[in-house]
């Protein structure tokens, strides 16, 4: 058993398992369900799944029923058994199972597949491992909807999802993993500690701030702008509405269609909400002639646009229809160009470690299948990123067909503090629209160059990177960010009107402060200011109103003791302008 404990399987090796373990699970339904007809059951990421069609709804308390029935195949130690059959023998085999038949039907070689354990087929190209017996720890997780091969026209088949390791230690340590995740989920967060609200009678999709959210976003704004102003950025402000030609001529309508919405009809011309800000930022650059003694001249905007994402993928803050994004652009020459995605990745950094992201991967991603443009001008401009990834030292992974249409990018992903990936800063070399609309420069030696352009978003997008932020977090922010940095509490009525004129002295210092003013008990004040992740407690009773001081204490527990109202603000302050990441 110990030698059991201390199994580890490479990725293929885990690969293998979850595949077969997929398999052990179709066996197990039909033992339940003889009627079962099956669909597909791939390994995928941690684990696996199969759908099927069933004669009744799946409900949670079929899981472990399932899961018994799953290890006395695995007892058996069954080997699996590849076989190839012709086509016309696999219909035969597969005559009661539709789904199969399709995907037969389908297949360009006259032979085909199976694999075998005990008295079960499938219709496979595997691998799997050598018997049931090597499939390791498992445990099923959930039961969902999934439409035969993704198509909402076709059937919808029942998904049941497991997750397999090699060892029992290994699924604990994911099982609380997981634990931990849903206790940090941002949905959930995000209603307990009232940040926002998304609501079906406004339109999935679409943020509404509330105080608490809307004080933490003011917060990152601020500091952004603040920041952006240091290095030479000038904030601009363009329309959330224009004309659909504009769209036509970016090429945003022949690559982008299916993320834009409808067209409206204004005036009899064609409108539509903007994905993007970039184009107001070309028009406004293009308002006047530029020499090359203008440049590098640096837009930036914390820009709302709108795209169309289907109902199936939005997911809280992180997958949303309308959202804000730290948007800038940048126009330069070509020998400013490295320079300037090199400044990018400094604040990239910069704003990474300053929100508390130690840990992050950054990815090249180069030319996908649909492109605009050149093949020179893409190698120019990937040439241009990966260089200075190179100048800097920066370690990166080559992310193949991944860029944008008009450009390759440099992606960041966040690793959170349960080492999750997260997508972050994006910076992207753009030769494209420069091209489409004339955005020139006048050169050194009199003549018009087309300019180069960057767009860069240092945190992504403000939705996603709260919805990060959260979890990240578990809603604990640091003071600097938290909705409310301070809570007065007064001990008893009596305390009130000196627990009002400490918060209105705090907040003349710009502190994020309340008074809870109800008629509760001291310690249910306390309890619920912890419940909101708020970071100070300011307890006030009869020696704190005769001597000026407040009595503080931590979120985490830690009782400060009693110090004049002028030292905590030293304390406070200091920990909040600093942006320290502890109270």
């Amino acid at each position: 058993m110990a030698i059991q404990e201390k199994r580890v399987l490479a990725t293929e090796e885990l690969e293998k398992m979850r595949h077969s373990a997929s398999h052990v699970m179709a066996e197990a339904v039909s033992l339940i369900f003889p009627e079962t007809r099956f669909g597909i059951g791939p390994a995928i990421e941690d684990g696996f799944y199969y759908d099927f069609e069933l004669p009744r709804p799946l409900v949670n308390e079929d899981l472990p029923v399932i899961e018994a029935r799953m290890r006395e195949i695995i007892a058996r130690n069954e080997p699996f058994i590849r076989e190839e059959v012709a086509k016309e023998e696999a219909e035969k085999i597969f005559l009661a199972q539709p789904y199969k038949l399709e995907l037969i039907r389908e297949l360009p070689d006259a032979k085909v597949s199976t694999y075998r354990q005990g008295a079960f087929v499938d219709l496979c190209r595997g691998p799997h491992v050598k018997s049931t017996g090597q499939i390791g720890a498992f445990k099923l997780m959930s039961i969902a909807g999934a439409y035969w091969r993704g198509e909402e026209t076709r059937p919808m088949l029942q998904r049941i999802y497991g997750v397999a390791f090699a060892t029992e230690e290994q699924l604990q340590d994911y099982l609380h993993k997981l634990e931990e995740a849903q206790r940090r989920d941002h949905r959930r967060l995000g209603k307990e500690l009232e940040l926002y609200s998304i609501h079906d009678e406004a339109g999935p999709g679409l943020v509404m701030w509330h105080p608490n959210g809307a004080a933490v976003r003011r917060a990152i704004e601020d500091f952004w702008k603040d920041e952006h102003a240091l290095r030479g950025y000038e904030l601009v402000y363009t329309p959330h509405i224009a004309k659909v030609d504009l769209w036509k001529t970016s090429g945003h309508w022949e690559f982008y269609r299916e993320n834009l919405y409808s067209p409206m009809d204004i005036d009899e011309q064609e409108y539509i909400v903007k994905p993007m800000n970039c184009l107001g930022h070309i028009i406004i650059y293009k308002t006047q002639k530029r020499s090359y003694r203008d440049l590098p001249l640096r837009y930036a905007e914390l820009g709302t646009v709108y795209r169309y994402e289907r109902s199936g993928v939005l997911h809280g803050l992180t997958r949303v229809r309308g959202f804000t994004q730290d948007d800038a652009h940048i126009f330069c020459t070509p020998e400013q160009l490295e320079d300037e995605i090199a400044g990018v990745v400094e604040l990239v950094r910069f704003m990474m470690k300053t929100f508390g992201f130690e840990h992050y991967d950054m990815y090249l991603s180069t030319r996908p299948e649909k492109y605009a443009g050149s093949l020179e001008g893409w190698k120019v401009a990937t040439d241009a990123l990966a260089n200075v990834l190179q100048r800097l030292g920066i370690e990166y992974k080559v992310d193949p067909g991944e860029g944008v249409f008009y450009g390759p990018k440099i992606d960041t992903k966040l690793h959170d503090a349960l080492g999750r990936e997260w997508q972050g800063p994006t910076i992207q070399v753009d030769f494209n629209l420069p091209q489409r609309f004339n955005v020139t420069y006048v050169a050194a030696d009199s003549k018009e160059q087309q300019v180069f352009m960057v767009h860069r978003a240092v945190l992504g997008s403000m939705e996603r990177f709260m919805g990060c932020l959260i979890e990240h977090y578990a809603g604990a922010f640091p003071a600097w960010l938290a909705p409310v940095q301070a809570v007065v509490i007064p001990i008893a009525d009596r305390h009130l009107e000196y627990a009002r004129r400490v918060e209105s002295e705090l907040k003349r210092e710009r502190f994020r402060v309340r008074v809870d003013s109800r008629s509760e008990r001291m310690n249910a004040k306390i309890r619920e200011a912890q419940l909101q992740k708020v970071p100070y407690m300011l307890v006030v009773g009869d020696k704190e109103s005769q001597s000026g001081n407040v009595s503080v204490r931590l979120r985490t527990g830690k009782d400060l003791g009693s110090m004049s109202l002028s030292d905590f603000k030293a304390k406070a302050g200091d920990t909040i302008a600093t942006r320290a990441l502890e109270v």
